[in-house]
């Protein structure tokens, strides 16, 4: 079966798709984009991953037609067209599906209804199919430097499984060499000005290492170059304040409202430090594709006797969960 893409309100086949060359963020990185996860043909939270897209838009003061109702459309017409869901959200209930039609209700005529826009599934479709996870990716820039239409791009992949031994053994990160400015508009943003975090990433694997931290040029512990990252000290859950800056993760949001089920203290507005991260008795990263991740090492320090810690086993154990229940 072909793969798809949507691009700029059209399914396209990927071998096929194309912008112009001068794109603005082909050319000067000028874009926002989301990475999200898709679970059982539904993606965790596309709510919340298209309020931070939008308010980035803002910040960023990027050209767009795209709206979070045309995007919901868009995300869902490309998964039924690439067999990665038999999702049609229903006209009511809670969430993000609830707060998607709504929007729909409010456009204009001649745009078609979420129903219409949901009958791309392939031919012969089987509903007892068991479905993939997917990562999808999407993408706003202004278009063409030119003029014309803006570009909004959104493509689906299969996900295949993470290496188990992350999740059982923990992994390791290193400290980047890289530094975080907090008055660059690139820091505490998702753009396209991607180069330094994978620049950073490649440091890492070449000291055998899974991830790298970065710390700000006032040396606060900030993120990871793909996920965020926690503490835990003395029972208490720690995470970078927003200001540091940093990336308001989807899964970070979603951890601290474990915690907050499960009665366990969290602190997101402390800053912390090389000295907070090296006395932590857990440390445990997260991302939309990657979940929660333990982590073993620290370059050469241990963490937890470089095996998960109990209060990131719970809050691992409570995340599964949550997305099954959100993604039923």
């Amino acid at each position: 079966m072909s793969t798809y893409v949507y691009l700029n309100g059209n399914l396209v086949p990927s071998d096929q798709a194309a912008v112009s060359v001068f794109d603005a963020g082909f050319l000067h990185g000028a874009s926002t984009f989301t990475t999200m996860y898709a679970h059982n043909g539904k993606v965790f939270r596309l709510d919340r991953h298209l309020a931070r897209l939008m308010d980035t838009v803002k910040v960023l003061e990027l050209r767009t037609d795209a709206t979070e109702a045309s995007l919901t459309q868009a995300v869902y017409r490309l998964l039924r067209a690439n067999g990665m869901s038999r999702f049609v959200p229903p006209k009511g209930g809670a969430g993000d599906t609830a707060a998607a039609f709504a929007a729909v209700a409010e456009m204009p005529a001649e745009v078609p209804p979420v129903d219409e826009f949901l009958t791309d599934a392939p031919a012969g479709d089987d509903a007892t199919k068991p479905l993939g996870d997917a990562r999808m990716r999407l993408t706003i820039t202004p278009g063409s430097v030119h003029g014309g239409v803006p570009t909004t791009l959104v493509t689906a992949e299969p996900l295949p499984p993470y290496p188990a031994n992350w999740y059982e053994k923990g992994v390791t990160v290193i400290v980047s060499s890289f530094k975080q400015a907090p008055a660059d508009v690139i820091f505490g943003n998702k753009t396209g000005c991607y180069l330094p975090r994978i620049l950073a990433r490649q440091e890492a694997a070449h000291k055998g290492a899974e991830e790298a931290l970065w710390f700000t040029t006032e040396n606060l512990l900030a993120e990871a170059c793909f996920n965020n990252v926690f503490l835990v000290f003395k029972g208490t859950v720690y995470t970078p304040p927003r200001d540091t800056p940093i990336l308001p993760g989807i899964v970070r949001e979603a951890v601290l409202e474990i915690c907050s089920q499960l009665d366990i203290p969290s602190n997101d507005q402390m800053p912390l430090t090389v000295k907070e991260m090296l006395l932590a008795d857990e440390v445990f990263l997260t991302g939309s594709t990657t979940g929660i991740r333990p982590v073993a090492r620290i370059e050469r320090h241990a963490v937890a006797e470089e095996k998960p810690g109990p209060i990131t086993r719970r809050l691992m154990d409570a995340y599964r969960e949550l997305v099954e229940r959100e993604t039923k």
